[in-house]
């Protein structure tokens, strides 16, 4: 958008902003320097005797009011997306950088399920599996999804059990 309007579109709503603060007297308008509201036309018609006569005239272009609007609505909607796509990055960078963010939405999210089950689980897996159990609890009902976060808890403490020599933990009671 900024390479069709030549380098203008990146300040545009600035630009008007900056326009309605300004004094009327000394304020140049930024969207008539994109959107010209009047022009020199010129026409070519045939005369009496045949040949072609050239008319100048002043054009104006409706059209580059409405366009003019359209545009400052869509640099503002650009801005909010662009802030909005800016923090949803840096919420996906935290949760895959960061088990204990994974634990925490997972802790809010599903309160049926225990605490330890659900810190068991996140610190076993990884980030994939993670995403598959959050929608896979987004799709299930809520007291199937818990029984089945259960049941992988303690798989995966008998896992450590026979792994690790015999640990016994209180999540097998749940």
């Amino acid at each position: 958008m900024n390479r069709f309007f030549d380098g203008a579109f990146l300040t545009f709503g600035i630009d008007v902003l900056n326009f309605m603060d300004s004094d009327e007297e000394d304020r140049v308008d930024p969207m008539i320097l994109i959107f010209p509201r009047m022009t020199k036309c010129t026409f070519y018609k045939y005369g009496v005797s045949g040949e072609v006569e050239k008319h100048d005239a002043i054009c104006i272009l409706p059209l580059n009011v409405v366009n003019e609007k359209i545009y400052v609505f869509l640099w503002f909607w650009f801005i909010i997306l662009a802030c909005l796509t800016f923090a949803t990055i840096i919420y996906r960078i935290i949760i895959i950088f960061s088990p204990r963010m994974r634990v925490y939405l997972l802790r809010i999210r599903y309160r049926l399920i225990r605490k330890d089950a659900i810190d068991l689980i996140v610190r076993r897996s990884k980030m994939g599996d993670w995403f598959l159990f959050y929608m896979l609890g987004e799709n299930v009902d809520s007291v199937i999804f818990r029984d089945v976060m259960q049941e992988l808890a303690n798989r995966l403490l008998k896992h450590n059990f026979h792994h690790m020599g015999g640990f016994k933990s209180d999540i097998q009671d749940a």
